[in-house]
Order: structure tokens, then C-alpha cells, then sequence
């Protein structure tokens, strides 16, 4: 199967819709029927569909049109030459790179906008500020399509920063609401979010100099290619600058997935309308760092690697132990997330298989996360905007349809088999082992431990969220009374992610009948078709043997088997039954229990180190700036003044004076010639007549 030129006018299409939406939206929502809901809904409803035709295409290509593409690539354009010869310029190039990896993503995104979309036309009724709404969240999907599309670092950088300025202003909605009365917490997190990311987004930034610099190129495939060429100039090994930039590019990953030390900022993001909460943390902003990672793959080193691993399952099992603590519902699916993006971040740093099940994993969560958030939007407005699960209780009998959907997302999560997210767990696990077994490294030693008991910690507080949420008897009667399922959009919208969450993970297209172990995925993604002509077994990949990959996949099921059932065991004899006194689980743990609860103090740390430290920063610079560089500047303005005094005096004393002295003389003079000067002829004769007396006089005298 062949690209036509016809296939990338589709693509082109596809963030173009979004983003005049966002046009017609912002400056004509507030005048249109429902305040042009329909319309921006109606727009990512035909994105939805040219995404899955699009990914139909791939899917049954099997990757032939892909090595193609890759080599060929589709429309580009330059800009920026730098001389008039264009065919010998460096120049940067804009194009569609469309591959396995970015057809899978880019149908996600479709899917899940959509159905966030239509769910908001139900949750967002009556807000005062609906239409922005609309056209804020429309824009933020143009921005993840286009990063999805982009062929080269640059301008996926572009659509980077493009989303940390659409989430700033979602995550902030309600702080522009005066009567909201989450206004000040609003304000709080969407800076932040903003302020965090950009963290993470500078080391991005230096990270995308320090390649162009050696390579002179943003293009993906270029890079990849170059990179190739780079390490084995080097004799098989990565230079040093490769690592020290493979790092700072990594940065941009743990700020936009909120990898330890800076997903602070996730949390604070659910302060943020519920339909947000699904956009940004399941299907767009955080998997955009865990896409960026597929991206780069091959420009990282072992080094960097063996990092990836450790920051990614220190992550995942970090936010474990907090999401077992929290008892706000969204908070809980906050946690949850960053645990979730540690396991696709440890699991791509594991290399090999384990590369492909990370990003299958980015996938499967970004289905069964953004049903889970919308469910908990759907028990919010069910609930008449109550969050803690403390006071919920008994609602499933309430909220069918709504329980339902997040139950089936739970199991996906858990890696519960034949549901979603087993077939991508368990992936993960497996090639922790696989690589483990094959070169014994302390990071992926470490990913074996960190992620079994993150799996665990997770499979327990999400049965903890559906037993306090559905289960046992009201704990607040009014709120009980007053529960009731959410209207149709929202629903439907449940429904159709639920579903993706029970069958996205194993629907098979191959042919040969069932085999759980070739997914859709891994029938349409495998490192050929990522990175075709590159050997990666050369590079930074380790190559498991068929021993080890079978010892490690009998282990990774197995372990993902047991923590299942060891984290639903807990969370049935704790919150179901009863049989164990949660007060006294977290009493014994005294204050390990109290730390995970404040979530390790991280945020003190933060606002004692960080914050305070910049604060003091910026009055010591205030101070120096008016007391030092003001001072200075207000010292030399005296100086010219005193100057100025002196040389005006100067001037009007002594200048001055001599020039109207003279003024005064020669007036003088000219008073004394207008004595004889009259014009009168009688005075003149008088005049003659007298001199010549006198000079008669003196010659007779003489």
C-alpha cells in the first residue's frame, strides 16, 4: 500500500479542523447556538473519524508504506536559507512524519478528544465561561496533533510549548470565574503547572542545541541516522556529548510526564475542570514526554538509559504509596497517572521489547485514563460537585452506567487479563526481567522491584476509589439522596472508553485466530518500522536471547499476576469486608504513613528551597538594583547636576559678563559719539566755528 498525496491532505486536515475551531470559537462562540459547542465537537468528530481511517490504513499496510515514508517523507517546506544557493543551504525543514508510532497516537488523541469534547457539552453546562472553554480545549488538541505529525524536533518543540500555554489556561479556567470559589487554588496550580513544565522544557531546549550543533539537523530521521554514524565513528560507543545531551532532552520528559522531582504539578492540575483532568494528564500532555522518548530513542546512550529506568520506576512507585493516602477521587487518578507514566518511562529505557511496551502502554492508558477521569467527573456531577470519597459511598446502585465504565478501567489498570492494560503491564514487567536476565544492571534491578510493588500499590487504591466510591452504605445521606446518573453525552462518552479500555488492548486484525501475545500493537509497531535502517543492537539496545526472553516473560506474568491479586486481596479485606481495620493499617505505620500522606513533604521542600530561595533571590536583586545600580545611577545624576550648576554659573557669571561688558563699553562709546553725532548742520558750524578759535589760539600761543 502507497501514500498518496491525498492521505497527507487528510493528515494536514486533521489539526487545521481544531485549530480554525479555536478561530471561529473565540471570537464568535459567545453569539453561536449553545455558545458553539456543537460546533467544536462537530469538528473533532470528523478529526475522530480521519484519524481512524488514517490508522485502518496502517494497520492493514502492516507497515509497508511506512519504510516508504520514512525515506521519502511527505510535503516539507524550507525556510530560513542561508544563501542564495538553496540546494547547498542549511536550512530547516518542516514536514509530516507518519509512521506506526505516531498512527496509533494520533488515532488516540482523535478518539479522546471527541469523546472529551462531547462529555463536556454535559459536564461544563451553565459555566460562565463555556464557549472559552470550548476554544481553549480546542486549541490544546491542535497543539498535541501537530507535535503527533511534526518530523522534526523543532517544531514538535513548537507544539511543546504551544500545549504548556493551553494547559496554563485550562488548568486555570475557574480562576478567571468570580464565582467560582476555587479561584485562588486555580490561579495557584496553572502556575505551577507552568512554571514546573518550563523546567523541564528549558533542559529540552539545550538538549536540541547541543544535537543541531554536531548534527546541523532537527529531522527526526536525520538525527537518528546521524547518530548511527556518530557511534560508530566512536567505535560502537556514544560520544560524551551524546550522553550529556541525551540527558538534557530527557529533562523535557520528566517535567511535561511529571517524572520525579517535578510531577508536583500534576496533582495541583485537578484543579482544573474534570474534562481536563482527562486531556492533559491521560492523552495529551503526559503522554507527549513518553512520545518524545519514543521519538529520541535512538540518540540515547546506555547511560542515559539506565537513568530513564531509574527516574522511571522511582516514579511509579513513589506516587504509588501517595495514591493509597488521598481521599480526594480525582486525586487518587492524579497519582495514579504519574505512577503509570513511570512505568512507560522505566519501561522504554529497558530497550528491546521493552521500548515497544511502553509506548503500547502510552496507548492503553490513555483509554482507560481518560474513562477513569470522566467517570469521576460524571460521580462529581452526580454528587453535586463533592470530591472526597469519605463521603460517598453505596452510589453504584445511584450511578449504574457510571460504575460500570469505571470498573471496567479499573481492571484495565490493574492488568486484570483480557483487559487492556495486561497486555501492555505485563509487557513491562516481562522486559524488566528479559533485560535484567540478559545484563544485570542495579536500574533494571531496581525497575523489577519498584514496579511489581507500584502494580500492587495500584491494583489496592483503585479498588480502594471503587469500594468508597460504590460500595457499602451511604456515608452522607444528603449527598446520597441527591446522586443521580449524568446525562446522555457524558455517558455515552463513558461507555465508548470503557469499551476501549475492556477490548484496546487485544482486538487483532493479523489473521491466525487468537494469540494474546501479538496485539494489535505489536503487529503494527516493532522497532523496524520505528527505526528503519537503524541498529539499534548496535547502539543502545541490549539483545535479549530466546532463553531469557522466555524466562523473563514466564517471570513478568507470573509477577504481574500475583501483585493483582495481592493488591485486590487487600482492598476486598480492607474496604469491602472489613476484616481489616484501615485505621490501624495507617496507625502501625505511624510515620511512614503520615509522610506518604503529605506526600513526602516535597512540596515544603520545594516552597523551602525553590521558591523561598528565588524569592530571596529577587529581593537581593531588587535591593542591589535600587540601592547599588540606582544608587550609582542617581549618584552620577547628582554629579552632572552639581556640574551642571557649576557650568551654568560659569557660563552666566563669567561668559556672560565679558559679553555684556563689552555690550556695556560699547554703548558707552556710542552715547558719547551721539553727543557730536546729532545731524543738526547749525551744531556742526558751531562745532567748526569753536575749532577754529581754538586752534587760532594755540598757534598764537605757540
Amino acid at each position: 500500500m502507497e501514500f498518496q498525496l491525498s492521505d497527507y491532505n487528510l493528515l494536514l486536515a486533521v489539526p487545521l479542523i481544531p485549530l480554525m475551531g479555536y478561530v471561529v470559537q473565540i471570537f464568535f462562540g459567545k453569539f453561536l447556538p449553545r455558545k458553539g459547542d456543537w460546533l467544536m465537537t462537530l469538528g473533532m468528530f470528523v478529526v475522530m473519524c480521519i484519524t481512524i481511517y488514517m490508522f485502518a490504513k496502517a494497520v492493514t499496510a502492516h507497515g509497508g508504506f511506512f519504510h516508504e515514508s520514512l525515506a521519502e517523507g511527505g510535503p516539507t517546506f524550507g525556510w530560513l536559507y542561508q544563501s542564495a544557493d538553496k540546494e547547498a543551504s542549511l536550512n530547516l525543514v518542516a514536514g509530516i512524519l507518519y509512521e506506526p508510532l505516531g498512527a496509533a497516537l494520533l488515532m488516540v488523541v482523535g478518539v479522546v478528544s471527541f469523546f472529551v469534547h462531547l462529555f463536556s457539552m454535559g459536564y461544563m453546562h451553565g459555566d460562565r465561561r463555556y464557549h472559552i472553554f470550548f476554544a481553549n480545549i480546542s486549541l490544546f488538541t491542535f497543539a498535541m496533533l501537530g507535535l503527533v505529525l511534526s518530523d522534526n524536533i523543532l517544531f514538535l518543540f513548537i507544539f511543546w510549548e504551544l500545549m504548556g500555554l493551553m494547559s496554563y489556561l485550562l488548568i486555570g479556567h475557574f480562576s478567571h470565574d468570580p464565582g467560582s470559589h476555587r479561584i485562588t487554588h486555580a490561579a495557584a496550580a496553572c502556575k505551577k503547572a507552568f512554571l514546573t513544565t518550563r523546567v523541564g522544557d528549558t533542559c529540552l531546549l539545550f538538549g536540541m542545541a547541543i544535537f543541531y550543533y554536531h548534527f546541523e539537523t532537527f529531522r527526526f530521521t536525520e538525527l537518528w541516522a546521524m547518530a548511527q554514524e556518530a557511534v560508530a565513528a566512536n567505535g560502537g560507543e556514544y560520544p560524551a556529548w551524546m550522553t550529556v545531551g541525551g540527558l538534557f532532552l530527557f529533562g523535557g520528559t520528566v517535567g511535561k510526564s511529571a517524572q520525579f522531582p517535578l510531577h508536583i504539578w500534576l496533582p495541583d492540575a485537578m484543579e482544573g475542570p474534570t474534562p481536563v483532568a482527562a486531556m492533559i494528564p491521560a492523552a495529551t500532555l503526559g503522554a507527549a514526554g513518553v512520545f518524545l522518548l519514543g521519538r529520541i530513542f535512538p540518540l540515547l546512550s546506555p547511560e542515559v538509559l539506565g537513568v530513564v529506568i531509574a527516574v522511571g520506576a522511582f516514579t511509579a512507585l513513589f506516587a504509588a504509596t501517595i495514591g493509597c493516602t488521598v481521599n480526594d477521587i480525582k486525586g487518587v487518578l492524579a497519582y495514579s497517572t504519574i505512577s503509570q507514566l513511570g512505568f512507560m518511562v522505566a519501561a522504554i529505557g529497558t530497550g528491546g521489547l521493552g521500548l515497544i511496551a511502553g509506548l503500547y502502554h502510552m496507548v492503553t492508558h490513555a483509554f482507560f485514563k481518560a474513562c477513569l477521569f470522566l467517570s469521576a467527573g460524571s460521580v462529581i456531577h452526580g454528587c453535586h460537585h463533592e470530591q472526597d470519597m469519605r463521603k460517598m459511598g453505596g452510589l453504584r446502585k445511584k450511578m449504574p452506567i457510571t460504575f460500570a465504565a469505571m470498573l471496567i478501567c479499573t481492571l484495565a489498570i490493574s492488568g486484570m487479563p483480557l483487559f487492556s492494560g495486561f497486555y501492555s503491564k505485563d509487557r513491562i514487567l516481562a522486559s524488566a526481567f528479559e533485560s535484567t536476565f540478559q545484563m544485570f544492571r542495579g536500574a533494571n534491578a531496581f525497575a523489577i522491584v519498584g514496579l511489581a510493588c507500584a502494580a500492587a500499590l495500584t491494583t489496592f487504591y483503585m479498588f480502594r476509589l471503587i469500594f468508597m466510591t460504590f460500595f457499602g452504605e451511604p456515608r452522607d445521606q444528603h449527598i446520597h439522596d441527591h446522586a443521580h446518573e449524568s446525562p446522555l453525552p457524558m455517558t455515552v462518552s463513558l461507555l465508548v472508553l470503557a469499551a476501549f479500555g475492556l477490548f484496546g488492548g487485544h482486538v487483532w486484525i493479523t489473521g491466525g485466530g487468537w494469540n494474546p501475545h501479538h496485539t494489535w500493537f505489536t503487529h503494527m509497531v516493532s522497532v523496524e518500522t520505528l527505526y528503519p535502517g537503524i541498529d539499534l543492537n548496535a547502539m543502545n539496545m541490549i539483545q535479549v536471547s530466546e532463553h531469557n526472553a522466555h524466562l523473563g516473560h514466564s517471570f513478568g506474568l507470573y509477577t504481574s499476576i500475583g501483585v493483582l491479586s495481592l493488591g485486590l486481596f487487600m482492598a476486598v479485606q480492607m474496604y469491602l469486608r472489613g476484616k481489616i481495620d484501615p485505621a490501624r493499617v495507617t496507625a502501625r505505620l505511624g510515620e511512614v504513613y503520615i509522610a506518604a500522606r503529605d506526600k513526602y513533604y516535597i512540596d515544603e521542600v520545594v516552597n523551602a528551597t525553590v521558591i523561598k530561595g528565588t524569592m530571596v533571590l529577587a529581593k537581593t536583586q531588587r535591593w542591589v538594583d535600587e540601592n547599588i545600580v540606582d544608587g550609582f545611577v542617581l549618584s552620577v545624576g547628582r554629579v552632572s547636576k552639581g556640574a551642571g550648576f557649576l557650568a551654568a554659573w560659569f557660563d552666566k557669571r563669567i561668559v556672560d559678563g565679558l559679553v555684556n561688558l563689552v555690550g556695556a563699553l560699547t554703548q558707552s562709546f556710542g552715547s558719547v559719539l551721539r553727543l557730536f553725532q546729532t545731524g543738526r548742520i547749525q551744531q556742526y558750524a558751531s562745532f567748526a566755528v569753536a575749532g577754529g578759535l581754538l586752534a587760532a589760539a594755540f598757534l598764537i600761543l605757540v
